[in-house]
């Protein structure tokens, strides 16, 4: 079965380029011009991913994104921005986009970054129904991981996480107790080269915060360790 793509653009040339491309590459496309159609498409037609611009009439993109994950809506998004503003990035990651390209952009390094997103969550599909492999649990505290089915429970209740903050989760319990710098987690999570730009990193870091710890300001789990990056542990007192 094909990957379906949904793309939401308001540039006809951007769609059709990118209608193209994918169709090239074997994937089936839907597409959308404004965000509010986006949005119906993203709960209706339930693609794979969704490659989402930011500037769109009658519903911005950051504005798709966030309603989409107050819906519990956890597609993959790739956000499009049309210009490199640091702001724009970091705002788009806090609403729960997982990934952002800077326009212009070659429709190749598009594909290659929804392929690489769309292999994780094959993962998820294939192991569903295979009791063995889905028992297979990291245990950190009140924190449990299972690998296979791409889920994690704190204190019990499923954690809504998007792609990339399961992710980063699941790294840093794979290396519990070792402190892994920015750059070390930009390469193994995100599998290519930001150019530096760390902050994806730290947005991200958030994001768990606020999801896994009693008090984000005093984490018990995922500790900073100055100039270097993270490390998670097992809280004291657990």
């Amino acid at each position: 079965m094909k990957n379906k793509v949904l793309v939401v653009d308001d540039e006809q040339s951007i769609v059709t380029l990118l209608k193209y491309n994918f169709e090239q590459a074997g994937y089936e496309v839907i597409t959308a011009m404004d965000g509010k159609e986006g949005k119906q498409l993203a709960e209706t037609e339930s693609p794979d991913i969704i490659v989402l611009d930011l500037m769109l009439p009658k519903l911005d993109g950051m504005e798709v994104c966030k309603q989409l994950r107050q819906k519990s809506i956890m597609t993959p998004i790739l956000m499009l921005t049309a210009k490199d503003d640091e702001l724009d990035k970091i705002l788009g990651l806090e609403l729960g986009a997982d990934d952002y390209m800077v326009k212009p952009f070659s429709p190749r390094e598009v594909i290659a970054r929804a392929k690489a997103i769309l292999r994780r969550t094959q993962v998820q599909t294939e192991t569903v129904g295979d009791n063995n492999k889905n028992d297979e649990k990291i245990g950190i505290g009140k924190l449990s991981i299972y690998p296979e089915k791409y889920e994690a429970y704190y204190n019990d209740h499923i954690l809504e996480l998007t792609l990339k903050e399961f992710e980063l989760l699941l790294y840093l319990a794979q290396n519990k107790g070792r402190v892994l710098t920015r750059d070390q987690l930009l390469s193994s999570v995100w599998n290519y080269d930001f150019a530096g730009d760390t902050r994806i990193v730290d947005v991200h870091i958030s994001h768990l915060r606020e999801k896994i710890e009693e008090e984000t300001k005093k984490p018990a789990y995922i500790k900073t360790i100055r100039g270097l990056g993270y490390k998670i542990e097992e809280p004291k007192g657990e």
